[in-house]
């Protein structure tokens, strides 16, 4: 992933206003914002299972013979497996939205693999329509949202024509009992997960900041298609859906284990679910399900309220992925999303 040129990223702490640019249809600027610390991610200790991403050693394992490509690789620790094995995932996003708007799609990393740091600043925001905010940190490298960065947010969505996403994954094994974190791993199954795995710390601090009452909860096993690895269609609220973000897209993906969006408030800030998944009915039982809930939320919208001019939704960071079924509902997504 590349950087923006910047003098000085202490200016994100600054209440520089972003510059005013006026929203040109068709040709949307995304910015694909990563907000995890490379180094400190890569640092994990790998004698433990829990809050890391798996080995290049382990992941070739799981996926072999998938995966021996990367046997080459010198280093087969946690960084290689993050760069190689993660972000390559995401390399198709940018590639077709840039296709699609005709803008360059700017990757960035909050702190990248060589230790610069980036921070949400008014040069990332002024150049942008669509802000996505790819939460793939773990929560115990402690990334968080400065008080100047959300200025620069709340800058950012005073503006006409604006979108921020925000991407969580999801946060298993939060309970204190280790009877439930059994229970959750044989439920979604995947094994390169240990026992808890809570991601996405920092969106946790842009939900909180940003007051909106939302919050990334389990790792849910979403239905498939008999027969097949493809995700089941989603329940969508055709209605409610003003951007028209869900027309021709009938599923999502069917990642091994993706989180519900708690809406933790009914008031007037709540969010507008527009879509909901299956949970898959011949899993292994998960509290959340024991508690007869047979759907999950996929994708919530906040739209402009008050101040705020821009549209706010929440989506799960493998949506942003070809990897994981789903693929020609997925690309419509995004099409929906370069013509907002």
């Amino acid at each position: 992933m590349g950087q923006k040129k910047t003098e000085d990223n202490k200016n994100a702490e600054t209440s520089t206003q972003s510059k005013p640019r006026s929203y040109e249809a068709g040709k949307r600027r995304f910015t694909f914002y990563c907000s995890w610390d490379f180094p400190a991610e890569a640092r994990a200790d790998v004698r433990d299972f829990d809050n890391r991403w798996p080995t290049t050693l382990e992941f070739r394992k799981y996926a072999w013979p998938n995966l021996e490509w990367m046997r080459d690789f010198e280093d087969q620790g946690v960084g290689n497996q993050m760069e190689h094995g993660v972000l390559r995932g995401y390399q198709e996003f940018p590639k077709l939205m840039g296709e699609a708007t005709g803008q360059e799609v700017p990757l960035l990393q909050r702190v990248d693999k060589t230790g610069n740091r980036q921070l949400l600043d008014e040069r990332v925001i002024a150049d942008t329509d669509t802000l996505m905010l790819v939460s793939l940190d773990h929560v115990r490298t402690g990334q968080k949202i400065t008080p100047g960065e959300v200025q620069m947010l709340n800058e950012f969505l005073s503006r006409e024509g604006t979108c921020l996403i925000i991407s969580p994954h999801h946060d298993v094994g939060s309970a204190d009992d280790q009877a439930t974190r059994v229970m959750e791993h044989k439920h979604h199954g995947d094994w390169t997960v240990g026992g808890q795995e809570r991601f996405s710390g920092f969106a946790r601090s842009v939900f909180a900041a940003l007051d909106l009452p939302v919050e990334n909860r389990h790792g849910l096993s979403p239905a498939r298609v008999k027969g097949t690895r493809e995700p089941e269609p989603l329940s969508v609220a055709a209605d409610l859906d003003k951007r028209g973000l869900l027309r021709g897209v009938s599923t999502f993906n069917a990642h091994n284990h993706l989180p519900h969006f708690a809406i933790t408030r009914d008031d007037a800030k709540g969010g507008v679910v527009l879509a909901r998944q299956r949970i898959n009915p011949n899993a292994k039982p998960h509290p959340f399900v024991q508690a007869g809930n047979t759907e999950f939320n996929a994708l919530v919208w906040f739209p402009p309220a008050g101040k705020r001019a821009g549209d706010i939704l929440v989506a799960d960071l493998t949506i942003w992925s070809a990897r994981f079924g789903g693929d020609e509902c997925v690309r419509q997504f995004w099409q929906n999303l370069a013509k907002m």
